[in-house]
C-alpha cells in the first residue's frame, strides 16, 4: 500500500504481545512433487474426489460488502465476484 513503511511498527507489535508467526513456501520443501500432485489432483478433480464451494457475489458494486464478510468469516468457500456479462 501507499504510505511510510509501517513494517516496523508490525514486528514492534507482534513482540510485544509475543504474537508467534510462521508460514512455509511448498516449492521450497515439495516442489520436486509438483508433477505428482498436479497428476493426482487433475484426476481426483475429474473422479469428483476432491469438491469445492463458490461464494459467488454478483456485480462490482457487491465487492466491498463481499470482502468486508470475508473478513468478518461470514462467506464460505472460494469468495468470486462476477464483474462481467456472462
Amino acid at each position: 500500500p501507499e504510505g511510510p513503511d509501517q513494517t516496523g511498527l508490525l514486528m514492534r507489535v507482534m513482540l510485544t504481545k509475543r504474537i508467534h508467526m510462521q508460514g512455509f513456501i511448498v516449492f521450497d520443501d515439495f516442489g520436486h512433487r509438483y508433477p505428482e500432485f498436479f497428476k493426482d489432483m487433475s484426476r481426483w478433480l475429474q473422479e469428483g474426489k476432491i469438491q469445492y464451494t463458490e461464494d459467488l457475489v454478483d456485480g462490482l458494486d457487491n465487492a466491498v460488502d463481499a470482502f468486508i464478510g470475508l473478513l468478518d468469516g461470514k462467506n464460505f468457500g472460494k469468495l468470486v465476484v462476477k464483474v462481467g456479462g456472462e
